[in-house]
């Protein structure tokens, strides 16, 4: 058995060729994006296929009563885990989220075909639902995972197109029998696409991510009265789409005012009955608010509030919110952000210290264990889209910092960064 040497490299063409495999799972035509919505038929397809794949590694896998895969090492102790979702929006790309996970079979490859010797065993995990597309909130398996929703509340959730969550997960063949919360692990490292522009524009390899911003996702409904478009004067309409259209407008407006990094948006309209000469009778969309400071999100959240409330009153209409999901802002481990900065210096690559706009997993562990982030950069700053792209060579970076990272971690290097931390 060797120790891990400074150099050590991933084998990049053993990744992209797994990559390139899952994603013909759900493949979207003429693109290179794919579609694997979670608990559906390609989303079980390509479970599947990366179960076999930790099999083939040798990995002890467990499947929890949410879903969540986890893929074990032989070893003493917690494990240091990596992972992420294989799950994605209908216009997905194939590196969001499927990073994270190959590239932590990747590394588990790595140190087992170079005999490498680690105190600890590395894990792998693949977190049911991180995307919430289909159903909300999003990283819901991994909010299961530790302790933060009930199993039992989990499972009685209604998808987008009226699928049962408990439902699907037996239909698929993925209800697992491992309990729930699962193991806490000694650590968890998550690599994943920036799915931004900041480290293309700045010339950076990696990023080192220090926080994830808070997330704010509610459902509106505005219910007026249908009417014909032609006879009805504009002073006697209750219209629920002039209402959703002027909150779409607010919340653009309102995140120009807080300034960066606050964004703010409407993803989701939906009239009823959605004719071209017909005042809608109701109008259902969505409210997307995120910030890296809670009490601005706070504020962002009452500011929208009070200004449904004043233009739904004023239009004549009624209306009710739903909240979907609601995550406070989540600072990283500083000891855990230290080692993936040092193993990219150590690798020669540069790096950058950041946020993430985006949601991730990895901000459910970090309610239970020490945990960080890196991130890879995305071409043009594309993600959700499939035109998303990284580049091999930076697809290589971000999984030999992973290999780097987790072997520090699994040889005790929390207990050397908080050591060094207090003298």
């Amino acid at each position: 058995m060797t120790e891990l040497q400074p150099g050590q490299s991933i084998n990049i063409d053993r990744l992209l060729a797994r990559i390139d495999e899952l994603a013909t799972i759900g493949a979207i035509d003429g693109t290179e994006g794919c579609a694997r919505l979670a608990l559906t038929d390609e989303d079980k397809e390509g479970r599947d296929l990366v179960v076999t794949w930790m099999n083939d590694l040798g990995l002890e896998v467990t499947v929890d009563g949410i879903g969540n895969i986890i893929g074990v090492m032989e070893g003493n102790g917690a494990p240091v885990m990596c992972g992420s979702h294989i799950d994605t929006v209908r216009t997905g790309g194939r590196y969001d989220g499927n990073l994270g996970v190959l590239a932590g079979l990747e590394v588990i490859e790595t140190i087992q075909t170079a005999g490498l010797a680690l105190d600890r065993p590395l894990a792998v995990g693949i977190f049911t639902d991180e995307e919430g597309a289909r159903f909300a909130p999003d990283m819901l398996g991994s909010l299961v995972y530790v302790g933060g929703m009930a199993l039992e509340e989990a499972l009685d959730i209604t998808g987008i197109d009226g699928a049962v969550v408990g439902a699907e997960l037996e239909r698929i063949g993925y209800d697992g029998p491992a309990p729930l919360p699962g193991p806490v692990p000694h650590a968890f490292v998550e690599l994943h696409i920036e799915q931004g522009p900041v480290l293309e524009i700045e010339g950076i390899t990696i990023g080192a991510v220090e926080s994830v911003q808070g997330i704010s996702w509610t459902e509106v409904e505005v219910v007026g009265q249908s009417n014909h478009a032609g006879t009805t004067p504009m002073g006697l309409r209750k219209d629920p789409g002039f209402v959703a259209a002027a909150c779409a407008n607010f919340v653009r407006e309102l995140a120009l005012d807080l300034g960066d990094p606050h964004v703010a948006t409407v993803g989701r309209i939906e009239l009823h009955p959605n004719l071209v000469n017909v005042v809608a009778a109701r109008a259902t969309f969505t409210v997307d608010l995120r910030n890296t400071d809670e009490a601005t999100l706070q504020e962002s959240e009452r500011r929208f509030a009070e200004f449904l409330d004043r233009t739904a009153t004023a239009e004549g209409c009624t209306f009710a919110t739903r909240e979907l999901a609601r995550f406070e802002p989540v600072i990283f481990d500083p000891a855990v952000v230290d080692i993936v900065e040092r193993s990219a210096i150590n690798l020669g690559y540069n790096v950058h210290r950041m946020p993430s706009g985006a949601g991730h997993d990895a901000q459910m562990l970090a309610r239970v264990c020490p945990t960080a982030m890196i991130f890879t950069p995305s071409e043009n700053g594309l993600s959700h889209n499939p035109a998303e792209y990284t580049a091999p060579a930076d697809l290589e970076a971000g999984a030999n910092v992973l290999l780097h990272t987790m072997a520090a971690l699994a040889n005790d290097g929390l207990s050397t960064q908080q050591d060094g931390a207090s003298q």
